[in-house]
Parts: structure tokens; sequence; C-alpha cells
């Protein structure tokens, strides 16, 4: 089963967008845009900028948990993952991204 990017509202009211795996597990969560169309740019985005390894920061948390970001060519932050619990599950996740995101399909939440 191939990924896929899901559009969502926010209560805050801007929109979202989470790259899920195939088994439905969220590899990646967007910040919020203002518009849908504005998303979609940024799927966009994570479509092209996930390609490039040095796109990807590897990152620790203040209580030792791993995760990773995705920014663009800009240096725009444009995604971030989950937390993991080792590197390797964080860059598993990483190849995930790369792997999922270009033949990903778009939904919106309602569809």
């Amino acid at each position: 089963m191939a990924g896929k990017f899901v559009i969502s509202r926010g209560k805050d009211g801007k929109d979202y967008f989470a790259l899920k795996a195939g088994n439905g597990e969220v590899i990646l969560q967007s910040q919020g845009y203002t518009s849908k169309s504005a998303c979609e740019s940024g799927i966009d985005s994570v479509r092209r900028n996930s390609q490039i390894m040095e796109r990807f920061g590897k990152e620790t948390s203040t209580d030792n948990r791993f995760f990773f970001t995705l920014s663009a060519s800009n240096g725009q932050q444009i995604g971030r993952s989950q937390m993991y619990k080792s590197e390797s599950s964080r860059d598993q996740g990483i190849a995930s991204v790369a792997s999922n995101a270009l033949g990903a399909t778009v939904v919106t939440e309602d569809d």
C-alpha cells in the first residue's frame, strides 16, 4: 500500500498535512497553512526536498528521544517527524519519507 498525504483543518482554522506510510503511520507532519492551496504547495515542497538527504535534520530532544525535520532550499522547515526511541528508528523514518513522498496520493480528511 502506497503512502498518502492527508490534508486536514485544525481547530485554529489552518490547514495541515500529514504524510502517512502505507501502514497508516504518520511519518511527517506540517506546520499550519493559511489556505488549502498553500498547504498543497507545502506538499509539493516535501516531494522535491525529500529526495535530497541534506535537507533532513537529525535532531535529539531534551529527553533524549530522536526526531527529524525536513527543510526547503531556503532553510524553512516544512515538516517534522514523530519522536523515536532510537537513532536507527529515526533514520528508518527518514528513509520512509523519501520513499513514500514522491508517489503519495493527496486526500482531504473529509474524503
